[in-house]
């Protein structure tokens, strides 16, 4: 079938729950390196307050999806879960779907003005062209089975300068009143978030008060190295469960700030807090400052079991106004 036939015989919904095995065929076992999250997703994005979930289908088949979060106070679209079937990519599909989507925020959201997305590969000059870019994250990921990374946060700590070993002040494990009161602050806002970006796990939120509740359901870890005027806060999803393995669980931890000291300091303390609720085989990616990265993957290097999972990679956020929203 020709792209443009493949295109016309297409018709656009919103995802139900009985799509749920259909949206799951969607990605190989080999995309997303085995770490899809859509299993772990699905049933609560199409509950989540603020977001649409959008699939294509053919021939009551479910060929492509998109979801889309209204964050910002409304303002603001972010588009996330973006997929085609892979025996169906190149044909269309994908931009009649993004074409629908767009159409459809802006017939019945029409206060919606900007579109925000992040992506793991590095931007063509092209999409530059047509999108801004809002902030950049270096990732760092490792695997490990879940026995081996007591041994691992022991090994690291043991590296740490003795007076942060000793430390009574940090690292400290924040509320969610103390964390949604930090995030917000001008010393974070302006020093270490990056482009003023909160970024949970290729979330990008815009540092307001409206986003705070889109944050509260994420169930997250936040630790910061300094209770007052930290230089570095982070925060960690839950792990969940990915198809890499049969018993693999995966999880996000971003970490905003510039010293690599800190950095490392409250690397190990997300580890350490999320050490008793872990099993099986993990993979976990840290995203941090670029500049950062190089010393981070150093600090990393062990006798423990921990293996590097991929090389370097980046979480890119780009935005664009929604009237001048094009397919990628």
């Amino acid at each position: 079938m020709s792209a443009a036939g493949a295109a016309c015989d297409v018709g656009y919904s919103l995802a139900e729950e009985q799509d749920f095995q259909q949206v799951l065929n969607l990605c190989s076992r080999d995309d997303y390196s085995g770490l899809d999250y859509m299993a772990a997703t699905f049933h609560r994005w199409l509950q989540e307050p603020g977001r649409l979930v959008f699939i294509a289908k053919m021939n009551s088949r479910v060929v492509a999806l998109e979801s889309a979060l209204l964050v910002d106070g409304g303002h603001t679209v972010v588009f996330q879960g973006f997929r085609v079937a892979p025996d169906l990519r190149g044909s269309g599909i994908a931009g009649g779907l993004q074409e629908h989507v767009t159409n459809y925020i802006r017939g019945h959201y029409p206060e919606v003005s900007v579109v925000r997305h992040s992506r793991g590969d590095q931007p063509s000059a092209e999409s530059l062209a047509k999108y801004r870019l809002i902030a950049k994250e270096a990732i760092l990921s490792l695997c490990c089975e879940a026995a081996d990374l007591g041994p691992f946060i022991a090994e690291l700590r043991s590296r740490l300068p003795r007076q942060t070993q000793s430390s009574p002040h940090g690292p400290v494990i924040l509320t969610q009143p103390q964390a949604e009161t930090l995030i917000l602050s001008n010393h974070v806002v302006y020093d270490l978030l990056p482009g003023k970006t909160i970024i949970n796990n290729w979330e990008p939120l815009k540092p307001m008060e409206a986003n705070l509740e889109v944050l509260r359901r994420r169930g997250l870890t936040w630790i910061v190295d300094h209770e007052v005027d930290p230089s570095v806060v982070s925060l960690s999803t839950p792990p969940y469960a990915v198809p890499y393995r049969h018993d693999a669980l995966h999880f996000n931890i971003n970490i905003f700030g510039h010293s690599l000291i800190s950095v490392c300091t409250v690397f190990l303390a997300q580890l350490e807090a999320l050490l008793p609720s872990l099993r099986g085989y993990l993979i976990v990616y840290t995203h941090v400052d670029p500049q950062i990265w190089p010393g981070l993957r150093q600090f990393c290097q062990n006798k423990a079991n921990v293996s590097f999972f991929k090389a370097y990679c980046e979480d890119v956020v780009l935005e664009s106004d929604l009237r001048c929203t094009s397919a990628l």
